[in-house]
């Protein structure tokens, strides 16, 4: 007989009775609960197998002995549809201000925590890849990762990362809830701009912001296009109209250009070898390993008594798997930055390239490039502030 099991129902219950549970965990279960099975209000959920059976989308054949069989007769597509269906149900996330916006909560597992038990910038720059694609993937847009359009589609044409600039300014630890929110516009005539809001869902308090351009990269011949009318006018109608900015500011760093590196170099780390893990769905290394590569240079004491707060990488090439990278990196000089010409119009001017370099704020410029021909691979920079008394 196929049973489902209550428990979950008085499970919520007595959690909201637990003085040990705090509200914020005790919201975050019933949401899940009324997501997946949609019958009604926190601690009045009946759950039944049709109940649950109507919701997943599934045509179940009941056997006494062997329990539910999910039926084979539906075709890849339908199959693929209801994956999908299911798996937006239990995200914690939903479209915001008219459908123009998408924000997802996510809980900080033990896995992404570090030594000093909070999270990674890897971390961080992980989750806000994954909300980006799943709020493409609540668009309507394709569902293999890619994020692309019809037409896209059509001409194998996929998006690739040309810049990422984040700034954050509390570190969550392990079992906070991070409330990110996200949305993309127009960016020249090459791409496209995606900005994230990263919030903790218990104060509501801004704990780091981000934003990143994307250009078109054709599939098959590695080689950027430009942004066709058919494809603008495809994702256009998921923009805000006016533009939205997560870094409004005039002073904002994260138009600043990235200089570049010159001999003699500070520091090194020679050798590093992309791995088969390291490759995403577009069967290129993904844009988070160059942010773990660019940090095995930094100097121990650095990361003992400093944390990152600000990190813009410049992506020059694709890395594929088993190329062997070498990683430098120097104290940025004291000069004069001039923003980068392409996002100044849209994103505000730069500020001076910066004040000294003290015991409290530390700033990096940063290469990556390959060991076999000293091809340049991606140029950051990096700021780190003192680290504060846990």
């Amino acid at each position: 007989m196929l049973k489902v099991s209550s428990s979950s129902s008085s499970s919520s219950s007595s959690s909201s009775s637990s003085s040990s549970l705090s509200s914020v965990a005790i919201n975050l279960t019933d949401e899940l609960q009324c997501r997946l099975f949609r019958v009604g209000p926190p601690g009045k959920t009946t759950f039944n197998r049709n109940i649950m059976m109507r919701r997943l989308s599934l045509k179940v054949t009941v056997d006494e002995s062997a329990g539910p069989i999910i039926n084979n007769n539906n075709n890849k597509k339908k199959k693929q549809n209801e994956e999908e269906s299911l798996a937006n149900q239990l995200r914690l996330g939903e479209m915001r201000n008219e459908g123009l916006s998408y924000m997802e909560k996510f809980i900080v597992r033990s896995y992404e925590v570090g030594s000093n038990k909070t999270v990674s910038v890897e971390t961080i720059a992980n989750l806000l890849q994954e909300i980006a694609c799943n709020h493409a993937q609540k668009l309507g847009f394709s569902a293999d990762g890619f994020a692309t359009t019809l037409t896209m589609r059509e001409l194998h044409l996929i998006w690739v990362t040309a810049r990422m600039h984040i700034e954050i300014y509390n570190y969550p630890a392990w079992s906070d809830v991070i409330e990110i929110e996200t949305w993309f516009q127009s960016e020249g005539k090459i791409g496209v701009r995606r900005d994230w809001i990263l919030k903790d869902y218990a104060t509501g308090l801004i704990i780091g912001r981000a934003t990143s351009k994307w250009v078109m990269m054709n599939q098959d011949t590695r080689r950027l296009e430009r942004v066709t009318d058919a494809v603008r006018e495809e994702y256009s109608a998921h923009c805000p109209q006016e533009l939205r900015l997560a870094f409004p500011e005039k002073n904002s760093s994260c138009t600043k250009k990235i200089l570049k590196l010159e001999d003699p170099v500070q520091h090194s780390r020679l050798g590093l070898v992309s791995r088969r893990a390291d490759l995403d769905m577009n069967q290129h290394v993904n844009n988070v390993a160059y942010i773990g590569w660019l940090l095995e240079s930094i100097p121990q004491d650095i990361i003992d008594s400093h944390e990152l707060q600000t990190i813009t990488l410049d992506y020059r090439r694709e890395c594929q798997r088993d190329d062997i990278v070498d990683s430098f990196n120097s104290i940025e000089p004291i000069d004069e930055a001039k923003p980068v010409s392409e996002l100044h119009t849209t994103n505000g001017s730069a500020i001076a390239a910066a004040t000294e370099n003290n015991e409290n704020c530390q700033k990096f410029l940063h290469l990556i490039r390959l060991a076999s021909d000293g091809s340049e691979i991606s140029r950051a920079r990096t700021e780190w502030r003192k680290k504060p008394r846990r």
